[in-house]
């Protein structure tokens, strides 16, 4: 994967690899040591199934490990984001 700026993330659309509008990006959590991203918490769609995914508050967390590219959308693997 290239390498982005994170301000080039924020409020990007977050999308499954099967089309499903899953959100938008709001905030990053980042291991604090080595640098690397560990989640991706969403602001999910109205319309989004949420309760197969860990939440906090009122987003969801998507592990980043299952983004599978990044572009104008930010497209992830449902069946790696699951709880």
């Amino acid at each position: 994967m290239s390498k982005e700026f994170a301000r080039n993330l924020f409020n990007k659309q977050v999308m499954a690899t099967d089309g499903t509008e899953i959100g938008t990006l709001s905030n990053i959590v980042v291991e604090i040591k080595g640098g690397s991203i560990i989640d991706m918490l969403v602001a999910p769609n109205p319309n989004f199934d949420t309760s197969k995914y860990r939440k906090a508050n009122n987003f969801i967390l998507i592990p980043f490990d299952s983004v599978s590219a990044i572009k104008d959308y930010i497209i992830i693997d449902k069946m790696k984001a699951r709880a």
